[in-house]
């Protein structure tokens, strides 16, 4: 990935770049052993970096890593790196722990912590196209879903390659069920008969921090929003059809398959109250 300005933490410094910091005997290089978070600042604001921050130690615990760095000291660094890049100018923050020793299994006492702040614009509102995908989630006894780690990522990789052969920007994943889980890249809702519909966490998919604070937005709002089984034909006959993630935020769907969609009011509402709340708790 090029990226016009990076900077990232590591053993007690800021370096600039793409600073190599593995080797071929790290565990993380050739066993996985990596999770990540991603925030975004933007306009000024960084919205729920907090719990980015904070998910991030927990991603680390669930496989197994003894975190070198608390929450409130990756908030800490996240905030300095987006000052040092400057915070109007849309910026990712990708906070990281993963293993240098172990075997099969890693070694906890190994575990090592990097944060990246870099440039990374915001996709804009002129949304993408979808279309349902073979590649399915993992079940939670299969992988390790309830962390964003890396090895979970391939799967999404090979949904979103498949998709772009087709033509299309983005995949719609199904659980190991047949059922609707997110989007290949971020989250999924729909709006169909006056209300916002969204799969219900099963631990197939991560549920997201912005997908949660959408949601806590819609329904403070007066919106009704329903976590539920969603079947792919709901998703094919939907009436509007976005996303939610920390990469787009807040982003539509204008064409699913062989159907045309326009940006509807439900996808405007939620766009509008995110922007609204980022900006309230600059």
């Amino acid at each position: 990935m090029s990226t016009k300005r990076a900077l990232t933490f590591f053993d007690g410094d800021w370096h600039e770049g793409n600073p190599k910091l593995i080797g071929p005997m790290t565990h993380a290089m050739w066993l996985s052993s990596i999770v990540f978070d991603g925030a975004r600042a933007f306009e000024g604001t960084a919205p729920d970096l907090d719990l980015h921050c904070a998910r991030t130690v927990r991603s680390a615990e669930a496989l197994g890593m003894q975190p070198t760095k608390q929450a409130d000291e990756i908030l800490g660094l996240a905030k300095e790196g987006i000052a040092k890049l400057g915070a109007e100018g849309a910026l990712y923050v990708r906070p990281m722990f993963y293993a240098d020793t172990g075997f099969v299994d890693l070694d906890p006492d190994s575990t090592c912590f990097a944060l990246s702040v870099y440039d990374s614009p915001l996709p804009g509102e002129q949304g993408f196209s979808v279309v349902m995908s073979d590649h399915r989630r993992p079940a939670p006894d299969t992988a390790p879903t309830q962390a964003k780690a890396s090895c979970l990522y391939p799967q999404a990789g090979l949904a979103l390659m498949a998709a772009k052969k087709r033509g299309f920007d983005n995949a719609v994943m199904c659980d190991q069920l047949g059922n609707v889980a997110e989007f290949a890249t971020a989250n999924i809702m729909i709006a169909k008969d006056g209300a916002v519909h969204t799969p219900v966490p099963n631990g197939t998919f991560l549920n997201g921090i912005t997908r949660q604070r959408v949601i806590q937005l819609l329904r403070d709002d007066g919106i009704e929003v329903i976590e539920r089984t969603l079947r792919p034909h709901e998703v094919l006959d939907a009436d509007e059809i976005f996303s939610t993630g920390n990469y787009g935020k807040v982003m539509p769907v204008r064409k699913i398959e062989d159907r045309d969609l326009q940006p509807g009011p439900y996808y405007h509402r939620a766009r509008k109250l995110y922007w609204d709340y980022a900006h309230a708790t600059a």
